[in-house]
């Protein structure tokens, strides 16, 4: 059976999928067609049903329980993994007329930017590699920046603002979920539970053979900094990667209910 699978270029992906890109572990029956987009468009992909699994930004996922499971593997979770707000130098304070750079507006970067500061109503979107240079050119003068940008802002002459995620452990003391792997409901539990499995082993795969995964990372990274690389990897895979156990379940569950209050609000 082909499933056609979607994930995002980000080194924490890559390295998860690695042995699946390179073809490191057998599929059996399943033959996994992979496609590498922006997690805004991996988000669009899904709601128009471009894809049989794919990552999804958590924020998105918890809204599509009807369509999609999330996969107990491949997540994207944790503390400290937050999103950053970040500024041009001599901004200013935000205030309710500024405008903010987000990476969409089905990410979970775009809820926590409504979440805790909901005064700042004017927000636009982009890829989410275009963030930073667009307020080193100083078109703009706040985003949220994710993936590798978080332990590059600095380089950038950016100054962070806050810190999005340490804003929802203070608030919810549980771990920040960021992306999932969504796996669509009318597949056969078969096919999905098999999946699953495949995710799992593909990531243990890459911890075991960590330096063997630097070159697929590489090929579709936007900083090729190893550093960089391997500090984005060793932040966002983790135990709750492998499986998401009853704490990453909670933490799903928590994202579930705030997105739902700010689709109320």
């Amino acid at each position: 059976m082909r499933l056609r699978v979607g994930i995002s270029t980000c080194p924490n992906d890559t390295f998860m999928f690695h042995a699946l890109l390179a073809g490191k572990i057998e599929t059996g029956a399943l033959q996994l067609a992979i496609e590498l987009l922006d997690i805004q468009e991996l988000n669009e992909g899904v709601l128009r049903g471009r894809f049989d699994c794919s990552k999804a930004s958590a924020a998105m996922a918890v809204s599509l329980s009807d369509r999609f499971e999330i996969c107990d593997a491949g997540a994207a979770l944790g503390f400290g993994v937050g999103p950053l707000l970040v500024a041009r130098p001599n901004a200013g304070p935000l205030s309710a007329g500024s405008c903010v750079l987000c990476p969409g507006e089905r990410t979970t970067a775009y809820l926590l930017m409504r979440r805790f500061f909901p005064k700042a109503s004017t927000i636009e979107h982009r890829v989410f590699s275009e963030i930073m240079p667009a307020l080193c050119r100083g078109e703009f003068d706040y985003g949220v920046v994710i993936h590798e940008g978080r332990f590059t802002y600095e380089s950038h002459g950016l100054t962070c603002m806050a810190d999005l995620g340490t804003l929802w452990e203070e608030t919810e003391q549980i771990p920040l979920p960021l992306g999932v792997v969504v796996v669509d409901r009318a597949l056969p539990r078969e096919v999905r539970e098999c999946f699953g499995g495949l995710v799992r082993r593909s990531i243990e795969y890459a911890m075991e053979h960590r330096e063997e995964a630097l070159s697929t990372m590489q090929r579709f990274a936007q900083e090729l900094d190893e550093s960089v690389i391997w500090a984005h990897v060793d932040l966002y895979v983790n135990k709750w990667s492998l499986t998401l156990g009853d704490e990453g379940t909670r933490a799903v569950q928590a994202l579930a209910r705030v997105a739902l209050e700010e689709h109320e609000r």
